[in-house]
Protein backbone atom coordinates (compact mmCIF):
# COMPACT_ATOMS: atom_id res chain seq x y z
CA UNK A 1 0.00 0.00 0.00
CA UNK A 2 0.85 3.76 -0.82
CA UNK A 3 -0.48 5.40 1.51
CA UNK A 4 2.18 7.52 2.23
CA UNK A 5 0.91 10.33 0.17
CA UNK A 6 -2.43 10.72 2.23
CA UNK A 7 -1.16 10.02 5.88
CA UNK A 8 -0.06 13.44 6.55
CA UNK A 9 -4.09 14.33 6.05
CA UNK A 10 -4.94 10.95 7.75
CA UNK A 11 -3.01 12.05 10.85
CA UNK A 12 -4.43 15.37 11.07
CA UNK A 13 -7.99 14.04 10.96
CA UNK A 14 -6.77 11.18 13.84
CA UNK A 15 -6.15 13.75 16.06
CA UNK A 16 -8.35 16.24 15.33
CA UNK A 17 -9.69 17.68 18.62
CA UNK A 18 -7.26 15.45 20.27
CA UNK A 19 -6.10 17.91 22.72
CA UNK A 20 -7.48 22.17 22.68
CA UNK A 21 -5.69 25.10 23.55
CA UNK A 22 -4.82 25.67 26.32
CA UNK A 23 -3.62 21.95 26.27
CA UNK A 24 -4.53 21.70 29.53
CA UNK A 25 -5.91 18.64 31.60
CA UNK A 26 -7.95 21.29 33.87
CA UNK A 27 -9.22 23.47 30.84
CA UNK A 28 -13.20 23.04 30.48
CA UNK A 29 -12.58 22.69 27.14
CA UNK A 30 -10.59 19.30 27.11
CA UNK A 31 -13.08 17.53 29.84
CA UNK A 32 -15.31 16.55 26.88
CA UNK A 33 -12.55 14.80 24.63
CA UNK A 34 -13.06 12.41 21.40
CA UNK A 35 -15.82 14.17 19.57
CA UNK A 36 -15.04 13.14 16.24
CA UNK A 37 -15.66 9.43 14.19
CA UNK A 38 -16.59 7.95 18.06
CA UNK A 39 -17.86 4.49 17.35
CA UNK A 40 -19.09 3.08 20.80
CA UNK A 41 -20.18 -0.25 21.64
CA UNK A 42 -23.20 -1.47 20.64
CA UNK A 43 -24.85 -1.54 24.26
CA UNK A 44 -23.51 1.53 24.89
CA UNK A 45 -25.51 2.78 21.65
CA UNK A 46 -28.61 1.18 22.48
CA UNK A 47 -28.30 2.50 25.79
CA UNK A 48 -27.52 6.37 24.62
CA UNK A 49 -28.48 6.85 20.59
CA UNK A 50 -26.82 9.67 20.50
CA UNK A 51 -23.49 7.86 19.89
CA UNK A 52 -23.29 5.44 17.12
CA UNK A 53 -21.61 2.08 16.79
CA UNK A 54 -20.36 1.45 13.53
CA UNK A 55 -20.00 3.76 9.92
CA UNK A 56 -20.67 3.10 6.78
CA UNK A 57 -18.27 4.19 3.74
CA UNK A 58 -20.06 3.89 0.03
CA UNK A 59 -18.47 5.36 -3.00
CA UNK A 60 -18.31 4.31 -6.55
CA UNK A 61 -15.14 2.76 -8.69
CA UNK A 62 -13.77 2.08 -12.10
CA UNK A 63 -12.68 -1.56 -12.27
CA UNK A 64 -10.66 -3.70 -14.80
CA UNK A 65 -10.50 -7.47 -14.55
CA UNK A 66 -8.69 -7.95 -11.74
CA UNK A 67 -8.83 -5.11 -9.60
CA UNK A 68 -8.05 -5.14 -5.90
CA UNK A 69 -8.24 -3.26 -2.92
CA UNK A 70 -5.97 -2.71 -0.53
CA UNK A 71 -8.10 -0.71 2.64
CA UNK A 72 -6.79 0.39 6.46
CA UNK A 73 -8.98 1.29 9.47
CA UNK A 74 -7.73 3.87 11.42
CA UNK A 75 -8.35 4.98 15.09
CA UNK A 76 -7.48 5.97 18.52
CA UNK A 77 -7.83 3.98 21.60
CA UNK A 78 -8.33 5.63 24.47
CA UNK A 79 -5.40 4.83 26.96
CA UNK A 80 -6.40 5.45 30.47
CA UNK A 81 -3.50 7.18 32.78
CA UNK A 82 -3.80 7.20 36.33
CA UNK A 83 -1.23 8.27 39.17
CA UNK A 84 -0.70 6.84 42.37
CA UNK A 85 2.00 7.94 45.00
CA UNK A 86 3.62 5.91 47.53
CA UNK A 87 2.81 5.59 50.94
CA UNK A 88 4.57 5.39 54.17
CA UNK A 89 7.50 6.36 52.62
CA UNK A 90 8.32 4.39 49.49
CA UNK A 91 6.89 0.89 50.30
CA UNK A 92 5.04 -0.88 47.69
CA UNK A 93 1.60 0.32 48.94
CA UNK A 94 0.18 3.25 46.65
CA UNK A 95 -3.27 5.38 47.25
CA UNK A 96 -4.75 7.42 43.81
CA UNK A 97 -4.27 10.91 43.55
CA UNK A 98 -5.14 13.66 40.24
CA UNK A 99 -1.69 14.78 40.46
CA UNK A 100 1.63 14.38 42.14
CA UNK A 101 4.65 17.00 41.49
CA UNK A 102 8.15 15.65 42.08
CA UNK A 103 11.06 17.74 42.54
CA UNK A 104 9.46 20.55 40.39
CA UNK A 105 7.50 17.80 38.07
CA UNK A 106 3.97 18.04 37.40
CA UNK A 107 2.35 14.64 36.51
CA UNK A 108 -1.77 14.49 36.14
CA UNK A 109 -3.95 11.99 35.47
CA UNK A 110 -5.08 11.79 31.71
CA UNK A 111 -6.98 9.92 29.17
CA UNK A 112 -4.25 9.31 26.55
CA UNK A 113 -4.47 7.86 23.15
CA UNK A 114 -2.83 4.74 21.41
CA UNK A 115 -3.28 4.51 17.60
CA UNK A 116 -4.44 1.25 16.41
CA UNK A 117 -4.66 0.39 12.42
CA UNK A 118 -5.81 -3.15 10.87
CA UNK A 119 -4.89 -3.69 7.18
CA UNK A 120 -6.78 -5.59 4.59
CA UNK A 121 -6.79 -6.61 1.04
CA UNK A 122 -9.76 -7.82 -0.87
CA UNK A 123 -10.26 -8.86 -4.55
CA UNK A 124 -13.08 -6.66 -6.49
CA UNK A 125 -14.45 -8.69 -9.51
CA UNK A 126 -18.01 -7.72 -11.14
CA UNK A 127 -20.69 -10.11 -9.30
CA UNK A 128 -21.64 -8.97 -6.15
CA UNK A 129 -20.06 -10.23 -2.89
CA UNK A 130 -19.55 -9.60 0.55
CA UNK A 131 -16.87 -10.26 2.98
CA UNK A 132 -16.03 -9.89 6.99
CA UNK A 133 -12.86 -9.59 8.66
CA UNK A 134 -13.00 -9.52 12.25
CA UNK A 135 -10.09 -8.07 14.14
CA UNK A 136 -9.04 -7.63 18.22
CA UNK A 137 -6.65 -5.80 20.11
CA UNK A 138 -5.78 -7.19 23.77
CA UNK A 139 -6.30 -5.59 27.42
CA UNK A 140 -3.06 -4.66 28.51
CA UNK A 141 -1.80 -2.82 31.73
CA UNK A 142 1.49 -1.23 32.35
CA UNK A 143 3.32 0.29 35.26
CA UNK A 144 6.05 2.76 35.16
CA UNK A 145 7.12 3.80 38.78
CA UNK A 146 8.01 7.27 39.69
CA UNK A 147 11.41 8.03 40.86
CA UNK A 148 12.97 10.95 42.29
CA UNK A 149 16.60 11.68 41.10
CA UNK A 150 18.15 10.24 44.99
CA UNK A 151 16.45 7.05 44.00
CA UNK A 152 13.63 7.13 46.02
CA UNK A 153 10.03 5.81 44.39
CA UNK A 154 7.39 8.50 44.68
CA UNK A 155 4.98 6.39 43.01
CA UNK A 156 3.71 5.35 39.73
CA UNK A 157 1.90 5.81 36.74
CA UNK A 158 -0.68 3.24 35.40
CA UNK A 159 -1.84 3.08 32.28
CA UNK A 160 -4.93 0.52 31.00
CA UNK A 161 -6.64 -0.12 27.74
CA UNK A 162 -9.44 -2.54 27.40
CA UNK A 163 -10.00 -4.94 25.28
CA UNK A 164 -11.34 -4.16 22.13
CA UNK A 165 -12.89 -5.68 19.00
CA UNK A 166 -14.38 -4.70 15.64
CA UNK A 167 -15.55 -6.08 12.42
CA UNK A 168 -14.90 -4.68 8.72
CA UNK A 169 -17.49 -5.64 6.09
CA UNK A 170 -16.86 -5.59 2.54
CA UNK A 171 -19.34 -5.60 -0.28
CA UNK A 172 -18.92 -4.95 -4.08
CA UNK A 173 -22.09 -4.07 -5.72
CA UNK A 174 -22.06 -3.74 -9.71
CA UNK A 175 -25.24 -2.77 -11.53
CA UNK A 176 -24.67 -5.57 -14.17
CA UNK A 177 -22.60 -7.64 -15.61
CA UNK A 178 -21.07 -5.60 -18.16
CA UNK A 179 -20.34 -2.47 -16.36
CA UNK A 180 -17.30 -1.23 -15.63
CA UNK A 181 -18.55 0.84 -12.48
CA UNK A 182 -19.78 -0.92 -8.77
CA UNK A 183 -20.64 0.59 -6.01
CA UNK A 184 -17.93 -0.24 -3.01
CA UNK A 185 -18.97 -0.54 1.02
CA UNK A 186 -16.75 -0.28 3.57
CA UNK A 187 -18.65 -0.73 7.20
CA UNK A 188 -17.04 -0.55 10.66
CA UNK A 189 -18.54 -1.99 13.41
CA UNK A 190 -17.46 -2.31 16.84
CA UNK A 191 -17.79 -5.13 18.35
CA UNK A 192 -16.40 -5.01 21.85
CA UNK A 193 -18.11 -6.69 24.44
CA UNK A 194 -19.29 -4.24 27.55
CA UNK A 195 -21.93 -3.59 30.56
CA UNK A 196 -23.10 0.11 29.30
CA UNK A 197 -25.55 0.22 32.57
CA UNK A 198 -24.89 3.59 34.64
CA UNK A 199 -21.69 3.78 32.79
CA UNK A 200 -20.55 7.35 32.16
CA UNK A 201 -18.94 8.22 28.74
CA UNK A 202 -16.07 8.64 29.85
CA UNK A 203 -16.37 4.69 30.57
CA UNK A 204 -17.65 3.47 27.18
CA UNK A 205 -15.03 6.23 25.87
CA UNK A 206 -12.59 3.33 26.91
CA UNK A 207 -13.85 0.40 24.84
CA UNK A 208 -14.45 2.96 21.80
CA UNK A 209 -12.78 3.93 18.90
CA UNK A 210 -11.74 7.38 18.34
CA UNK A 211 -11.17 9.51 14.91
CA UNK A 212 -11.93 6.13 13.16
CA UNK A 213 -11.47 6.84 9.29
CA UNK A 214 -10.87 4.51 6.39
CA UNK A 215 -8.08 4.57 3.84
CA UNK A 216 -8.71 2.68 0.48
CA UNK A 217 -6.47 2.18 -2.86
CA UNK A 218 -7.42 0.64 -5.84
CA UNK A 219 -5.23 -1.21 -8.40
CA UNK A 220 -6.84 -2.18 -11.44
CA UNK A 221 -9.28 0.70 -11.38
CA UNK A 222 -10.15 4.39 -9.86
CA UNK A 223 -11.79 5.87 -7.31
CA UNK A 224 -14.90 8.24 -8.68
CA UNK A 225 -14.86 11.97 -6.91
CA UNK A 226 -18.39 11.86 -5.09
CA UNK A 227 -17.55 15.29 -4.40
CA UNK A 228 -17.72 16.37 -8.46
CA UNK A 229 -18.65 13.33 -10.16
CA UNK A 230 -18.92 13.55 -14.00
CA UNK A 231 -22.40 13.95 -15.36
CA UNK A 232 -23.44 10.32 -15.76
CA UNK A 233 -22.47 8.92 -12.81
CA UNK A 234 -24.23 11.47 -10.34
CA UNK A 235 -27.28 9.69 -9.66
CA UNK A 236 -24.89 6.71 -9.05
CA UNK A 237 -22.76 8.61 -6.59
CA UNK A 238 -26.02 10.58 -5.50
CA UNK A 239 -27.64 6.88 -4.20
CA UNK A 240 -24.60 6.10 -2.10
CA UNK A 241 -25.18 5.82 1.12
CA UNK A 242 -22.19 7.54 3.97
CA UNK A 243 -23.38 7.58 6.86
CA UNK A 244 -20.92 9.38 10.03
CA UNK A 245 -18.24 9.73 7.68
CA UNK A 246 -17.15 11.55 4.12
CA UNK A 247 -15.12 10.09 1.01
CA UNK A 248 -12.62 12.03 -0.74
CA UNK A 249 -9.91 11.76 -3.09
CA UNK A 250 -6.67 11.68 -1.46
CA UNK A 251 -2.63 11.34 -1.92
CA UNK A 252 -0.95 13.76 -5.02
CA UNK A 253 -3.60 16.30 -7.24
CA UNK A 254 -4.97 13.99 -10.10
CA UNK A 255 -4.87 10.91 -8.97
CA UNK A 256 -8.03 8.74 -8.57
CA UNK A 257 -6.04 5.73 -6.67
CA UNK A 258 -6.59 6.51 -3.39
CA UNK A 259 -9.49 7.42 -1.11
CA UNK A 260 -9.97 8.94 2.58
CA UNK A 261 -13.36 8.40 3.96
CA UNK A 262 -12.89 10.50 6.94
CA UNK A 263 -15.61 11.99 9.91
CA UNK A 264 -14.28 15.17 9.03
CA UNK A 265 -16.39 16.82 5.48
CA UNK A 266 -13.35 17.65 3.45
CA UNK A 267 -12.94 18.60 -0.36
CA UNK A 268 -11.11 16.18 -2.73
CA UNK A 269 -7.03 16.01 -2.23
CA UNK A 270 -6.61 18.04 1.23
CA UNK A 271 -3.23 19.52 2.41
CA UNK A 272 -2.31 20.29 5.40
CA UNK A 273 -0.92 23.72 5.32
CA UNK A 274 2.56 23.42 4.36
CA UNK A 275 4.18 26.22 6.37
CA UNK A 276 2.56 24.19 9.27
CA UNK A 277 5.47 23.53 11.89
CA UNK A 278 3.99 20.92 13.48
CA UNK A 279 0.42 19.23 15.55
CA UNK A 280 -1.79 22.00 17.03
CA UNK A 281 -4.58 19.19 17.01
CA UNK A 282 -6.74 22.09 15.01
CA UNK A 283 -7.20 21.57 11.50
CA UNK A 284 -8.72 24.88 10.63
CA UNK A 285 -5.15 25.88 9.68
CA UNK A 286 -5.39 28.94 12.46
CA UNK A 287 -2.03 27.96 13.56
CA UNK A 288 -0.92 31.60 14.06
CA UNK A 289 -3.40 32.27 16.37
CA UNK A 290 -3.16 29.14 18.38
CA UNK A 291 1.36 29.89 18.17
CA UNK A 292 0.81 33.08 19.76
CA UNK A 293 -1.80 32.41 22.28
CA UNK A 294 0.32 29.67 23.36
CA UNK A 295 2.87 32.25 24.06
CA UNK A 296 0.84 34.29 26.11
CA UNK A 297 0.75 30.89 28.60
CA UNK A 298 2.44 31.47 32.06
CA UNK A 299 4.81 29.72 33.51
CA UNK A 300 2.95 27.34 35.36
CA UNK A 301 0.16 26.90 32.98
CA UNK A 302 2.94 25.47 30.36
CA UNK A 303 4.28 23.75 33.04
CA UNK A 304 0.25 21.82 34.06
CA UNK A 305 0.27 21.72 30.06
CA UNK A 306 3.79 19.50 29.85
CA UNK A 307 2.31 17.57 32.41
CA UNK A 308 -1.24 16.68 30.58
CA UNK A 309 0.24 14.87 28.05
CA UNK A 310 3.76 13.92 25.92
CA UNK A 311 2.11 15.58 22.55
CA UNK A 312 1.03 18.77 24.78
CA UNK A 313 4.64 19.44 26.09
CA UNK A 314 5.66 19.10 22.42
CA UNK A 315 3.36 21.70 21.04
CA UNK A 316 4.69 24.00 24.42
CA UNK A 317 8.70 23.40 23.75
CA UNK A 318 7.93 23.88 19.56
CA UNK A 319 6.10 27.48 20.14
CA UNK A 320 8.77 28.24 22.95
CA UNK A 321 11.71 27.50 20.87
CA UNK A 322 10.51 28.64 17.72
CA UNK A 323 12.83 30.88 15.50
CA UNK A 324 11.17 34.18 14.31
CA UNK A 325 11.49 33.56 10.66
CA UNK A 326 9.00 29.83 11.21
CA UNK A 327 6.55 32.45 13.12
CA UNK A 328 6.63 34.91 9.86
CA UNK A 329 5.80 31.71 7.36
CA UNK A 330 2.79 31.64 9.43
CA UNK A 331 1.54 35.04 9.14
CA UNK A 332 -0.40 36.29 6.08
CA UNK A 333 -0.21 32.59 4.36
CA UNK A 334 -2.27 33.21 0.45
CA UNK A 335 -3.94 30.54 -0.92
CA UNK A 336 -4.63 30.10 -4.41
CA UNK A 337 -2.57 32.66 -6.06
CA UNK A 338 -0.63 32.03 -9.59
CA UNK A 339 2.79 33.11 -9.00
CA UNK A 340 3.82 35.87 -10.34
CA UNK A 341 7.55 36.63 -12.49
CA UNK A 342 9.02 39.96 -13.40
CA UNK A 343 12.25 40.71 -15.19
CA UNK A 344 14.63 42.65 -12.98
CA UNK A 345 14.23 45.93 -12.75
CA UNK A 346 10.75 45.62 -14.44
CA UNK A 347 7.81 47.33 -13.22
CA UNK A 348 5.66 44.86 -11.20
CA UNK A 349 1.39 45.32 -12.46
CA UNK A 350 -1.05 44.40 -9.46
CA UNK A 351 -2.92 40.93 -10.62
CA UNK A 352 -6.46 41.84 -11.71
CA UNK A 353 -9.22 41.08 -9.05
CA UNK A 354 -11.04 38.64 -10.97
CA UNK A 355 -9.47 35.44 -12.77
CA UNK A 356 -9.82 36.84 -16.87
CA UNK A 357 -8.62 32.66 -17.56
CA UNK A 358 -12.03 31.78 -15.59
CA UNK A 359 -14.43 33.07 -19.23
CA UNK A 360 -12.60 34.92 -21.68
CA UNK A 361 -16.04 35.48 -23.05
CA UNK A 362 -17.04 38.18 -20.54
CA UNK A 363 -14.95 40.92 -19.66
CA UNK A 364 -16.44 42.76 -16.18
CA UNK A 365 -14.21 46.00 -16.84
CA UNK A 366 -15.28 46.36 -19.97
CA UNK A 367 -18.85 44.49 -20.02
CA UNK A 368 -21.81 46.78 -19.75
CA UNK A 369 -25.87 46.18 -18.97
CA UNK A 370 -29.17 48.01 -20.00
CA UNK A 371 -31.01 49.90 -16.65
CA UNK A 372 -33.77 51.42 -17.65
CA UNK A 373 -32.10 52.31 -21.12
CA UNK A 374 -28.97 53.33 -19.66
CA UNK A 375 -25.69 51.55 -20.36
CA UNK A 376 -24.15 51.08 -17.08
CA UNK A 377 -20.75 49.58 -17.11
CA UNK A 378 -17.49 50.08 -14.87
CA UNK A 379 -16.82 53.50 -13.27
CA UNK A 380 -21.23 54.01 -13.72
CA UNK A 381 -22.97 55.88 -10.73
CA UNK A 382 -26.17 54.41 -9.61
CA UNK A 383 -28.89 54.32 -6.34
CA UNK A 384 -29.57 51.51 -5.02
CA UNK A 385 -32.84 49.95 -4.75
CA UNK A 386 -32.98 46.60 -3.20
CA UNK A 387 -35.81 45.17 -3.94
CA UNK A 388 -38.56 42.99 -1.23
CA UNK A 389 -37.49 39.61 -2.42
CA UNK A 390 -34.22 40.10 -0.73
CA UNK A 391 -34.02 37.99 2.69
CA UNK A 392 -30.68 40.34 4.09
CA UNK A 393 -32.41 42.90 6.66
CA UNK A 394 -29.16 44.85 6.29
CA UNK A 395 -29.99 45.23 2.78
CA UNK A 396 -32.25 48.33 4.51
CA UNK A 397 -29.79 50.39 5.48
CA UNK A 398 -28.82 50.34 1.29
CA UNK A 399 -32.17 51.93 -0.49
CA UNK A 400 -31.03 55.06 -1.35
CA UNK A 401 -27.32 55.02 -1.27
CA UNK A 402 -25.34 56.01 -4.25
CA UNK A 403 -22.76 53.55 -5.99
CA UNK A 404 -20.15 52.97 -8.23
CA UNK A 405 -20.20 50.01 -10.56
CA UNK A 406 -16.88 48.26 -10.36
CA UNK A 407 -17.78 45.27 -12.96
CA UNK A 408 -20.54 43.39 -14.94
CA UNK A 409 -20.81 39.78 -14.15
CA UNK A 410 -22.92 36.78 -15.48
CA UNK A 411 -24.60 34.18 -12.84
CA UNK A 412 -25.06 30.31 -13.37
CA UNK A 413 -28.09 31.46 -15.28
CA UNK A 414 -26.51 33.88 -17.40
CA UNK A 415 -28.32 36.95 -15.65
CA UNK A 416 -26.00 39.69 -15.44
CA UNK A 417 -25.61 41.65 -12.28
CA UNK A 418 -23.51 44.24 -10.72
CA UNK A 419 -20.32 44.58 -8.32
CA UNK A 420 -20.64 47.80 -6.54
CA UNK A 421 -18.84 49.84 -3.60
CA UNK A 422 -21.19 52.61 -1.96
CA UNK A 423 -20.02 55.78 -2.26
CA UNK A 424 -20.03 57.23 1.26
CA UNK A 425 -18.51 53.61 2.52
CA UNK A 426 -14.97 55.17 4.50
CA UNK A 427 -14.20 51.36 3.62
CA UNK A 428 -15.02 51.35 -0.50
CA UNK A 429 -10.99 51.86 -1.13
CA UNK A 430 -10.01 48.84 0.93
CA UNK A 431 -12.70 47.14 -0.52
CA UNK A 432 -12.02 47.65 -4.16
CA UNK A 433 -7.96 46.59 -3.30
CA UNK A 434 -9.19 43.43 -2.13
CA UNK A 435 -12.25 42.78 -4.35
CA UNK A 436 -14.81 42.49 -2.26
CA UNK A 437 -18.04 44.27 -3.44
CA UNK A 438 -21.62 44.62 -3.11
CA UNK A 439 -23.91 42.62 -6.03
CA UNK A 440 -27.12 43.43 -7.34
CA UNK A 441 -29.20 43.07 -10.52
CA UNK A 442 -30.18 45.62 -12.79
CA UNK A 443 -33.56 45.70 -11.60
CA UNK A 444 -32.61 46.54 -8.30
CA UNK A 445 -30.52 50.06 -9.18
CA UNK A 446 -31.28 52.91 -11.03
CA UNK A 447 -28.96 54.77 -13.54
CA UNK A 448 -27.24 58.16 -12.23
CA UNK A 449 -26.04 60.48 -15.14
Amino acid sequence: MSFERAIKIADAVLYEGYMLYPYRASARKNQMRWQFGVLVPRAWSEADPSEHSWMQTECVVMIEPGANLAGRIRFLQVQHRSIEKTIDGGSEMYQPVDSLDVEGRLLNTWDEAVERSVDFSHSIDRDRNERAIEFAFPECREIEPIMTSSGFRAGRIVRELRALSGRIIIRTDSPSAQSRFAKLRVRIENTTTCNAAGASRDDAMRFSFASAHTLLEITGGEFISMVDPPEELKATVASCENLRTWPVLAGAEGDRNILLSSPIILYDYPQVAPESPGELFDGTEIDEILTLRTLTLTDEEKREARASDSRAAAIIDRVDNMPPEMLDRLHGAMRYLRGVTNPIGAATQAPPWWDPAADASVSPETDCVQVAGANVSKGSRVRLCPGTRRSDAQDIFLVGKTARVEGVFFDVDNRQYLAVTVEDDPGAELSQWHGRFLYFYPDEVEALL
